[in-house]
């Protein structure tokens, strides 16, 4: 990666604006406040910031996070520059496709294997662990400060995207360079406490049970669970609350692969799977969407039963 563009760019740019993708997570918003943070301690610049959907409540202890816009803020706005965080596609920019569209500059920064290099200016490495990691290389390769609050930004997107460091995006690298963070002022009990231990009620009920209706295939290999929107009503649930449990069906020691459909409307679903063994960004792929190996989700355009049988096809011709 040409790392002197990033400067380039940044210093030729008038007005800029940072994207994170739609239904947002840690890493995207945490690396969507400490890259703000970077441009606003290095440039002298203060950058905008849009997200799409909802800013779980877990994250609003994030620095900046509170000058972050919704799209319908900003629409009429036209930027030198617009920077797309975590975004693997840029139909994940969600209703800020038009902004980043219609910018003069379009920057990618990401960790997806499956980002084709969508921007003007790209600094995608897909071994990284999170969009967080690629903006710390940025960083310190062209000594940039990283003061205590976009230390935080950036320990957030390491620590949820790696699963509190147990998944296989975990090296040593990646703890090294948190070990750094922690060094320029990020709190990792505070982080994890904000992350791991404030959900809301409602979102601990759903999930409660979403587990006790998780069904099973293939000798328990599959685990998977049917989120409907009447679901959703019953728990008073956000968008958001179905984080993690894709993640807490593939922690059961049978499970290969497990996924969590949840109903958009009565002829569109949104899946997101998991796995220990399989490549499920390539099961992904074939209803349009893509991720990592171990994680990633895809929008299948069929009602949630109807969905839910065609990828339990896919993932079916794979582990047999």
């Amino acid at each position: 990666m040409d790392f002197k563009s990033f400067k380039e760019t940044i210093e030729n740019a008038s007005s800029i604006i940072i994207i994170s993708h739609v239904n947002p997570d840690g890493d995207t918003l945490g690396s969507m406040c400490a890259l703000y943070g970077i441009i606003k301690d290095n440039f002298n610049k203060i950058p905008d910031m849009v997200y799409n959907g909802i800013i779980p409540e877990i994250y609003n202890f994030l620095p900046a996070i509170k000058q972050a816009k919704k799209t319908s803020e900003i629409q009429n706005k036209n930027y030198d520059l617009a920077i797309a965080i975590d975004i693997a596609a840029k139909d994940r920019t969600g209703d800020s496709f038009p902004i980043f569209e219609n910018a003069k500059i379009k920057m990618n920064i990401d960790h997806h294997k499956t980002n084709n290099g969508y921007g003007d200016v790209n600094f995608v490495n897909g071994d990284a662990c999170c969009a967080g990691e690629v903006l710390f290389d940025i960083a310190q390769q062209l000594g940039l400060v990283i003061n205590k609050e976009t230390a935080t930004g950036l320990y957030t997107a390491f620590l949820t995207d790696t699963g509190c460091f147990r998944y296989e995006n975990t090296c040593a690298q990646t703890l090294q360079k948190s070990a750094k963070l922690i060094e320029y002022g990020a709190n990792p009990s505070e982080i994890s406490r904000y992350c791991y231990e404030s959900k809301p009620r409602n979102m601990v009920l759903l999930h409660a049970h979403c587990m006790v209706n998780a069904k099973f295939e293939n000798n328990n290999k599959i685990a998977y669970v049917l989120i409907t929107n009447k679901d959703m009503e019953k728990f008073h649930a956000k968008n958001d609350y179905t984080e993690g449990i894709v993640e807490e069906l593939r922690r059961m020691s049978t499970t290969e692969v497990s996924f969590v459909l949840k109903e958009v409307d009565e002829n569109t679903t949104k899946a997101s799977l998991r796995s220990k063994t399989i490549d499920v960004s390539n099961i992904a792929g074939i209803f349009g969407g893509g991720g990592h190996t171990f994680a990633a989700g895809c929008t299948i355009r069929k009602p949630v039963d109807i969905a839910c049988n065609k990828l339990l096809e896919e993932i079916q011709k794979v582990l047999n």
